[in-house]
């Protein structure tokens, strides 16, 4: 199998699906501009706030399946590969998938390469590849939803449950075998890259953390004036 050439335009067309801000569509629909009210980001939480937990949901979902989708179409590309014949580089392009949508997201082509912070996104990314990032996904998301329950803040839950993905992901390939410091180092590698990723993402919510200005989850904020772009 030509690795390249079939995942390549794969790759190449997922930035551009990740790249659709759907936050900023669902507020228009509703007549609200997320880029400035709120936070000023055009993710699920900041859509929340302004428009109420339903179309938090929705863009979570579009936000999520801007990855798993194209993460989905990659692993029937990757089944094609026996096992014991996928090396590195299979490991590598299937990451690339994903990735592509989570870069997108961030860094929107439609919006001056500005964008969310990424977290749907990279959870689709881990649900869709199966089922090396999948098992650890679900414990990274469930640990999400515990910080997220008992603390309210939705940033600290987002950076805790990314940075849990990579120690998950080590424990788990140890204990079933495996090989996350061969073929599979690139699945490792990533877990830490988007990890730190995402954290950058959050820089401003961590300064308002330390400032005590941080919103709760589930609280609107009624103003025009954006925090963070």
């Amino acid at each position: 199998m030509n690795l390249a050439r079939n995942f390549l335009p794969l790759i190449a067309a997922t930035y551009f699906i990740g790249a659709i801000p759907f936050g900023l569509i669902v507020g228009r629909l509703k007549g609200i501009d997320v880029r400035t009210a709120g936070s000023g980001n055009i993710g699920a939480t900041n859509v929340g706030r302004l428009l109420g937990k339903k179309f938090f949901f929705v863009t979570f979902v579009l936000d999520l399946s801007k990855s798993l989708l194209p993460m989905l179409v990659a692993s029937i590309l990757v089944s094609r590969i026996p096992e014991t014949d996928r090396d590195w580089r299979v490991y590598l392009l299937w990451l690339l998938v994903g990735f592509a949508a989570v870069i997108g997201h961030m860094f929107s082509v439609f919006l001056k390469f500005k964008g969310g912070k990424g977290v749907a996104t990279s959870a689709g990314l881990m649900l869709g590849l199966y089922p090396y990032f999948t098992m650890p996904g679900v414990l990274a998301i469930v640990i999400f939803a515990v910080v997220l329950f008992t603390t309210r803040y939705m940033s600290v839950a987002s950076m805790t449950g990314a940075c849990s993905l990579p120690l998950i992901y080590a424990i788990a390939g140890g204990l079933v075998g495996w090989p996350i410091f061969g073929a599979q180092l690139p699945l490792l590698v990533f877990a830490i890259v988007i990890a730190l990723l995402i954290v950058y993402k959050h820089r401003g919510n961590i300064q308002r953390l330390v400032n005590g200005t941080e919103n709760r989850f589930g609280v609107k904020r009624a103003t025009s004036k954006p925090v963070e772009t």
